[in-house]
């Protein structure tokens, strides 16, 4: 069970706006890289047995800057969609199965439907592959390692090669 679980028996039929909170550990995250509450503002609506989930969700991250290698935090605000159906309400068990394994389609038993795996995947998804702790990050000197953000190493310049050497 984890920290984004909808109770459906609770939510009226139609459309409903719900609020979720978690902390890392309730989304399987790691809580040194996502310190603080991760938010859920998700739009639910219930039309029979399907459920579908629209919404954003938000929190922050500790990243380290692949060019100063400083640690830093940066706020991740993915867009987040999520469609259900009751477990057994129209589909065969093997195609209920493949549906879900390949993250097409969650399903519920009626009463609770856990939005965790899709939340955290969406997170993982949305943190950058290569953080900048900003834009111009001028990164590190490839000689010394000084940080070139505090300003020019004390490197020599390096000397242009003669191209006909």
């Amino acid at each position: 069970m984890t920290g984004f679980v909808l109770d459906l028996a609770t939510l009226p039929a139609g459309r409903s706006t719900v609020v979720l909170n978690s902390d890392a550990r309730g989304l399987d995250l790691a809580p040194e890289d996502w310190p603080g509450e991760i938010k859920a503002e998700l739009g639910v609506e219930q039309s029979g047995s399907r459920v579908s989930v629209r919404g954003q969700l938000s929190g922050r991250t500790r990243l380290e800057c692949v060019r100063c290698l400083k640690a830093f935090e940066q706020t991740v605000v993915p867009k987040f969609e999520a469609y259900a159906e009751r477990s057994g309400s129209s589909r065969h068990p093997s195609e209920q199965d493949e549906l879900e394994r390949d993250g097409y389609m969650l399903f519920h038993d009626g009463r609770r439907l856990d939005l965790g795996p899709v939340a955290r995947e969406t997170l993982l998804l949305e943190t950058p592959m290569a953080p900048r702790c900003r834009e111009d990050c001028r990164g590190l000197c490839p000689r010394c390692g000084a940080d070139l953000n505090d300003g020019p190493c004390g490197c020599a310049p390096e000397k242009a090669r003669d191209p006909s050497a």
